[in-house]
């Protein structure tokens, strides 16, 4: 997809996903003290304002600018300080070693982009920094619920582990996550890598 239909997706509803925190997000960071937080495809938000509000100086990126101004709405809504910045990730690259946190979820894209991506992210971690990275797993297409039905932007934890081997990985991990449907409640399968800069 492209941010055009990114837009139109974004405009569709008041809300595309849920207005809470990814619960990955949470157990892998709440620990952490707060710093520069950067959250990478953000969508409308929800975890750059979760992690905002928890002290964070967090920076939210994504190419879709009818995301990017919910988020801002939303931030005001609930008080909460953020830096919000629509950007394609092909053409922005963040300073280097300038982030304590960067998060990057449900970013599914061919593998020579998300390489690409992983590693412009990676470099911009300040030493001692941490890397989140959770995504659908190429698994989650015959035993999973949800997510992309294209192969090709699908993944596991040995790819996102290659993605950023000049990192030094803490947890590479196959996750469950419950998704609530219409005909009940599914279990939807990630990929989940936690990385430190050395």
């Amino acid at each position: 997809m492209d941010s055009s239909e990114w837009d139109t997706r974004y405009s569709d509803k008041a809300l595309v996903w849920s207005a809470e925190p990814n619960q990955f997000l949470v157990q892998e960071v709440a620990d952490l003290p707060p710093g520069r937080a950067l959250d990478v495809a953000c969508g409308e938000g929800r975890n750059a304002i979760w992690l905002a509000s928890r002290g964070w100086q967090a920076t939210g990126v994504d190419f879709s600018a009818v995301a990017i101004d919910k988020a801002r709405r939303i931030a005001d809504e609930r008080g909460v300080t953020a830096t919000w910045v629509a950007a394609d990730l092909a053409e922005w690259t963040p300073a280097a070693e300038s982030f304590d946190l960067v998060i990057i979820f449900y970013l599914q894209l061919p593998a020579d982009q998300r390489r690409k991506i992983h590693q412009q992210m990676a470099a911009a971690l300040a030493p001692g920094g941490t890397m989140l990275v959770v995504g659908h797993d190429a698994q989650n297409l015959a035993d999973g619920y949800g997510g992309p039905q294209d192969p090709a932007v699908l993944f596991g934890v040995e790819d996102l582990s290659a993605d950023l081997s000049a990192l030094h990985i803490l947890k590479a991990e196959q996750v469950r996550r419950a998704v609530h449907a219409d005909d009940g409640d599914k279990w939807a399968i990630d990929a989940l890598v936690r990385a430190v800069h050395p």
